[in-house]
């Protein structure tokens, strides 16, 4: 019996990306290839790239070249980019890039085996040539649904699943799903609500190359949750690039609100969370069911960007300093622990001095737990770039530097305020030096800080994946400190 082919998955960006690398990995699984989990241990290494901002393509660049240096040095043969980055640039990166094996766009992900099987040999596999993804769905989201069965969309491919798949492998929610292999036993995984955006940010590149807004149909998300249950999953994170939109192409906006509880109630699970939700597109019932329903943590991860009214209109977005305060208190009216956090962009063209004490003046009263700040730069192919009133770069660095620094201050003070709190915090990691650590509701995973646990209940024996209930006594930056009680979880 001759040797499976080993292959290692490197993912970088957001959580989307996550969901995509699992599904590359059970369809490759399923196909007979061993997954290992260090590249120097692999026949080929996989880097599922990101291609959002310049940093995180330098990331994916320098990903993809540390992988090179194995080649020759152990059992790597070759270096293989996917994802956003290699999808947006194909060719252009092939070119540019010529230590990768290959570089493989979303229509390679259904026939990833033979295409690495491909590379193995000594053969080549032609780059693809990149395209307006937007174009590839009707126009009208109504008709998207019977259109996207021919389009390659990750996370949503149906497959025709093996008789006998290996352990762990399954169709995570049925026939129209694509097969999924957990990389890792975190007790929290994420699933894609939909796909795409229709939204026409003018900073923004990834409906180019992500496509059309397309929703997941609901019995495919509750499939594929049940399934991460029975994995061992605890907490589910919903992701897409803009959840708020949720159904519209299913012919119900507030599907949503429909599909929380039902996944809430999922046996095993303990915590759903949503991502990515758009501050013009929130609605009550959004809100009443995201801070009234149990196990669905009270978790707002909006996009607000800025808050001046001039640069969000530059921005083709809506809204203003006072209408996201009063969107904020509407939302601590139902739930005063709600967990909130948000991106900005500084140094967007034609931006002042006035704007940034707008933004400013935002931060100061928005009370967030978590806060992520970009300096503007070109994308290619944004409307952005052709701007005028481009600011001089020590300028945009400058802002940066400030705006972070406040919000370093700002996230501190907030933690300080939890102060006193109860909170249910999900464990997920038992650290020798520093005792149990996990996450409560209003702490999304890698973004937004964690929990310290200390006390009797924080003791040996309490486990990975254990829901326990904990006062916050102390603070650590964004970091908290809370005392959990013997008998504090379930």
């Amino acid at each position: 019996m001759p040797e499976r082919r080993t292959v290692a998955l490197v993912t970088l960006g957001c959580a989307r990306n996550e969901v995509d690398s699992e599904e590359l990995a059970g369809r490759l699984e399923a196909d007979g290839w061993q997954l290992v989990e260090d590249a120097e241990d692999a026949d080929v290494a996989v880097v599922n790239t990101c291609g959002f901002v310049e940093a995180a393509k330098k990331d994916s660049v320098d990903a993809l070249l540390e992988a090179n240096d194995l080649k020759g040095h152990g059992k790597t043969q070759a270096v293989v980019a996917v994802g956003c980055m290699a999808e947006r640039y194909g060719k252009e990166l092939a070119d540019a890039l010529p230590e990768a094996d290959g570089v493989l766009g979303f229509d390679d992900y259904s026939d990833i085996s033979n295409r690495l099987q491909t590379i193995l040999s000594g053969g080549s596999v032609e780059a693809h040539t990149p395209r307006d993804r937007r174009k590839l769905l009707p126009i009208s989201p109504a008709e998207r649904q019977d259109a996207g069965a021919g389009v390659a969309l990750p996370g949503h491919a149906p497959v025709e699943a093996p008789e006998d798949l290996p352990e762990g492998v399954a169709p995570a929610s049925g026939p129209r799903a694509p097969l999924r292999r957990r990389l890792g036993s975190n007790p929290v995984a994420s699933v894609k609500l939909a796909s795409g955006c229709d939204r026409r940010c003018s900073f923004c590149a990834i409906p180019s190359f992500r496509g059309s807004f397309i929703s997941r149909r609901p019995s495919d998300v509750l499939g594929e949750t049940r399934w991460l249950a029975e994995q061992g999953v605890k907490e589910v994170m919903l992701v897409s690039e803009n959840n708020t939109s949720y159904g519209k192409d299913l012919g119900d906006i507030r599907l949503l609100e429909t599909l929380l509880p039902e996944l809430a109630a999922v046996d095993g699970i303990e915590r759903i969370r949503v991502s990515y939700l758009q501050p013009a597109e929130m609605r009550p019932g959004l809100i009443d069911v995201l801070t009234s329903t149990e196990k669905v943590a009270p978790y707002f991860d909006l996009s607000f960007q800025h808050s001046a009214p001039g640069v969000l209109r530059a921005m083709r977005r809506f809204g203003d300093t006072d209408r996201f305060l009063e969107l904020l208190d509407t939302i601590r009216s139902k739930a005063p622990q709600a967990g909130v956090r948000s991106n900005f962009i500084v140094g967007f063209p034609g931006e002042t001095e006035g704007d940034v004490a707008e933004l400013e003046r935002f931060l100061t009263g928005a009370r967030l737990d978590a806060i992520g700040v970009f300096g503007y730069s070109d994308e290619d192919g944004t409307e952005a770039a052709t701007y005028d009133g481009k600011l001089d770069q020590d300028v945009v660095d400058e802002r940066l530097a400030h705006i972070a620094r406040l919000a370093e201050d700002l996230t501190s003070q907030r933690a300080e305020e939890r102060l006193g709190e109860s909170v249910e915090v999900l464990v997920e990691s038992l650290d020798e030096e520093e005792g149990p650590l996990g996450r409560a509701a209003h702490q999304a995973p890698e973004t937004d800080g964690q929990i310290r646990l200390t006390g009797p209940g924080a003791s040996e024996g309490l486990q990975v994946g254990r829901m326990v209930m904990a006062k916050v006594v102390g603070t650590e930056g964004v970091d908290l400190v809370a005392e959990c009680p013997e008998e504090a979880g379930r």
